[in-house]
């Protein structure tokens, strides 16, 4: 699923969800297309309409700095999304990936009993994660993919009561930090848009988020209702890998929730699978 235009079909989907009465123009009336036309955004940006009929048709690959950040001001980009958009108009070589989660990184995680934490690559397969983490995801057990357990099993798309909001997320992320030109991309995106209509709608909007700091609900079947605050760091000297950290505040439901759950998985009868070989169970709850 290599996409020849990935600069245009970003532009057109931007397009499509910018509101006309956001940007003073009229929303009423007769209007063939959702969003702006064509002929709006290249007036916005201060640039012929011709040209901009070449940039979204791929005849012009390459457009200035000044243009991208033109568009970017019409189509109300923030930082993430604008980055992704200078990205797709001056692809940067980027360095060599690596599934290789480094002793260092291993053993920091082996301290951790008592924190739930993922180590990820860029495509969402799961490298590494502490025991507590696998008590959340259970279903890593059955695939290592976040993103396509979050379409495709049931069970992980259960876990979210706001699973609409963790799916977009999760999209705008891998649109953020995955190679383009990728074949583990193509392939993970031919599975999903063959398998999950929802996948397609919201791959569709083109939608960019760089995974940092946020919150995620869970309706687990183990504790019930619960919250965490994760924050996501780049693992220095790794191409693509993340370690994401679940917390929640001392002395908080919340909290009490993960130490439940904690104590559950260490109580756990000792014939469950075990997640697949290349995923790394550093730890298990105790």
């Amino acid at each position: 699923m290599r996409n020849d235009n990935p600069l245009g079909d970003f532009l057109r989907a931007r397009r499509e969800h910018t509101a006309p009465g956001g940007l003073g123009l009229p929303a009423g009336g007769r209007r063939r297309v959702p969003g702006l036309r064509r002929d709006e955004v290249a007036v916005l940006a201060g640039m012929s309409t011709d040209y901009y009929v070449r940039l979204e048709q791929g005849r012009e690959r390459h457009p200035s700095a000044e243009v991208i950040n033109a568009l970017g001001r019409v189509f109300g980009l923030d930082a993430d999304a604008l980055a992704h958009l200078h990205q797709l108009a001056r692809p940067q070589h980027r360095a060599s990936e690596s599934d290789h989660v480094g002793p260092g990184l291993i053993a920091l995680l082996q301290r951790w009993h008592d924190t739930p934490a993922i180590v990820q690559n860029r495509y969402g397969d799961v490298l590494a994660c502490t025991g507590l983490a696998l008590a959340i995801h259970p279903s890593l057990t059955r695939d290592r993919n976040l993103v396509r357990l979050l379409f495709l099993d049931p069970a992980e798309r259960a876990l979210f009561p706001d699973w609409e909001e963790q799916a977009r997320q999760g999209v705008a992320w891998l649109r953020a930090d995955a190679d383009p030109g990728s074949p583990r991309l193509a392939a993970l995106m031919g599975e999903l848009t063959l398998k999950s209509p929802d996948f397609v709608r919201l791959w569709a909007r083109h939608d960019v988020r760089v995974k940092s700091a946020g919150r995620k609900r869970f309706a687990h079947p183990v504790v019930g209702e619960f919250a965490v605050n994760f924050e996501t760091f780049q693992v220095n000297g790794k191409a693509g890998q993340t370690l994401t950290v679940y917390h929640a505040a001392p002395g908080t439901s919340d909290a009490d929730a993960l130490t439940l759950l904690a104590s559950h998985a260490a109580t756990a009868s000792t014939d469950r699978v075990d997640a697949p070989r290349d995923v790394v169970v550093v730890d298990r709850p105790r």
